[in-house]
């Protein structure tokens, strides 16, 4: 239940921040940009949430995706895959990380899909092998994934995960 409660929580202050533009500070120098609001033939919100790259500030950037994800409406267990997904890629990162600077998530928010990039700069960036146990466990997790370097030095993971269908009935005849 405290899953639950804390996803829903989030999820309402996203709700109340929605359209404001305002960035809300979290403890600790956590920023998170509120929603954009769609457009006239924009189907997607952007949140983005920015905090210092270290390890200590990932239960912030698991409660925002949780509260995003159940905005969505995606399954309880899919919620938790996306915080374990979130949580694994970072870890990947924060390795690499360049000391004191920022860990940057955005959420691209589309009806039936969340698409979440994770990117810090880097003095040496390399992607993690996709041949690797640690990225089989993302995949599988996150859907599809991707990683790559941008502008020479910073390295982002994307993760791709579609929500499944809602009140669909499978099986044959």
């Amino acid at each position: 239940m405290t899953e639950e409660t804390s996803a829903s929580a989030t999820a309402q202050a996203a709700d109340a921040d929605r359209g404001t533009g305002r960035a809300s500070e979290a403890e600790g120098g956590a920023t998170a940009l509120a929603p954009k609001p769609a457009h006239r033939g924009e189907a997607a919100d952007q949140v983005t949430v920015r905090m210092p790259a270290e390890g200590a500030y990932l239960s912030v950037l698991r409660t925002a995706t949780a509260g995003l994800a159940a905005r969505l409406d995606f399954t309880l267990d899919e919620i938790e895959d996306l915080r374990i997904a979130v949580d694994e890629a970072c870890a990947m990162l924060l390795g690499q990380a360049i000391p004191g600077s920022s860990l940057e998530c955005s959420f691209t928010l589309e009806p039936e899909l969340m698409t979440i990039a994770v990117s810090v700069p880097c003095l040496t960036p390399r992607p993690p092998a996709d041949d690797t146990f640690a990225w089989t466990v993302l995949s599988a997790l996150a859907g599809n994934v991707e990683a790559y370097v941008d502008n020479g030095d910073r390295l982002t993971i994307v993760m791709r995960k579609s929500r499944a269908p809602s009140g669909s009935v499978t099986g044959g005849s």
